[in-house]
């Protein structure tokens, strides 16, 4: 069946003409316009994500890095059983480090009620094509092929807050319907496949209906080329910043090419922020990160880390026209090795409302300054330097 996608070859035209908001994206070929997204920050992505559930006729796609057998992940299990149950076709996808230590009771329950779960590359060698280091970190829930979620957040306590007994990460995903949902199903239809899941039939309708006002292109790194085309990406978009850059990154390590986009954004008179964790998970990409600190701050960087709890989040705005939300951290393991996918959006009203957040956001955060950053002892600087060196294994 042919699937019939927005007509894109007007924005072309325009931005032939003009230039304008589509100066900002890299493959004009990749938008899907008359999409409606809608940002969520932290715990509150569950509730929209549960209902969207709840009101599954036909299949669920459930894609994650980290799936936990406690009291969030039981939440979804249980939605996920009912409507198996009901009779609705649901495929789980998990990925196998990430979710080192659920219970093969968990996904008892899940298979005797008729989900399909699949780990993606299970932590046992003796397998053929094993690999430890290829991870699949996408976050992907499609329902009907008629509304999806992406972006940061894993399936578990990390992002309840602590007064409910979860860990109170800061995490954003989204809420898209519209064209750029039949993307997100293909990527899906890729990754199942390459972890050993049956083809799954290509249910899609004739046209694709227009929700909304947003032209989204969704970038994963499955895929021909699709390792570097969120990196580039970014770096079109930087280089193409007129006023203001805000990033927040959870495992931040930029490499030379993004580094110089910064610094020549600075240059033109571009406001550039980026928010990182004051502390994190990851202890190791932590230091790695700080590493970097005082060369993006002489370039005219401004970093601010975040205060509370970890923070997890992949977001981005620029000029408040292009934005960003996703699985993808500007770092070498999202460049060079794990499964990512992320949403660029060109939408001037999400982006004014993704920077006046960013704007709350940052006055909530700490400054670091530079002067005070150089007073660290030489044992932090040894360290960070070292973990700096090992940034590719990472």
């Amino acid at each position: 069946m042919r699937v019939h996608l927005p007509d894109v070859s007007r924005f072309r035209r325009r931005r032939r003409r003009s230039g304008g908001d589509l100066s900002y994206v890299r493959w004009l070929k990749l938008l899907r316009a008359g999409n409606l997204v809608q940002p969520l920050r932290a715990e509150k992505a569950f509730p929209p994500m549960l209902a969207a559930i709840a009101a599954a006729r036909k299949h669920i796609h459930f894609e994650t890095y980290i799936l936990r057998a406690d009291r969030t992940g039981d939440i979804f299990k249980a939605a996920l059983i009912e409507r198996a149950r009901a009779g609705v076709r649901v495929r789980l996808l998990y990925d196998s480090l990430g979710s080192f230590g659920l219970p093969g009771a968990y996904i008892a329950e899940l298979a005797e009620a008729g989900v399909t779960a699949i780990e993606y590359h299970p932590l046992v060698p003796w397998r053929a094509r094993w690999n430890l280091n290829k991870r699949d970190h996408q976050k992907i829930l499609i329902v009907d092929d008629e509304v999806a979620f992406t972006g940061g957040l894993n399936i578990g306590n990390d992002s309840v807050p602590v007064e409910d007994g979860g860990d109170g990460w800061f995490d954003v995903h989204a809420r898209v319907e519209g064209p750029a949902v039949r993307d997100l199903v293909q990527i899906f239809r890729r990754t199942w496949a390459r972890a050993g899941g049956e083809p799954v039939p290509d249910s899609a309708v004739e046209k694709s209906a227009s929700k909304g006002n947003a032209a989204v292109q969704v970038i994963s790194s499955t895929g021909v080329g699709g390792r570097w085309r969120m990196h580039r990406a970014y770096i079109h978009a930087i280089w193409r910043a007129e006023k203001s850059i805000s990033i927040m990154n959870a495992y931040f390590i930029p490499d030379r090419g993004l580094r110089r986009a910064f610094a020549r954004a600075v240059a033109r008179g571009v406001s550039v922020r980026v928010i990182v964790p004051s502390d994190s998970d990851v202890r190791a990409v932590y230091f790695a990160s700080r590493h970097l600190y005082s060369r993006l701050m002489r370039r005219g960087v401004r970093i601010f880390e975040w205060p509370d709890h970890m923070m997890h989040a992949k977001v981005g705005v620029i000029d408040g026209v292009w934005s960003t939300i996703g699985s993808y951290n500007l770092d070498r393991r999202s460049l060079l090795h794990n499964l990512e996918v992320s949403l660029v959006i060109i939408d001037r009203k999400l982006g004014g409302t993704m920077h006046e957040q960013f704007e709350k956001d940052v006055a909530h955060c700490r400054e670091i300054a530079p002067v005070e950053w150089q007073k660290r002892s030489i044992w932090e600087k040894a360290i960070e330097w070292m973990f700096y060196q090992v940034r590719y294994w990472l």
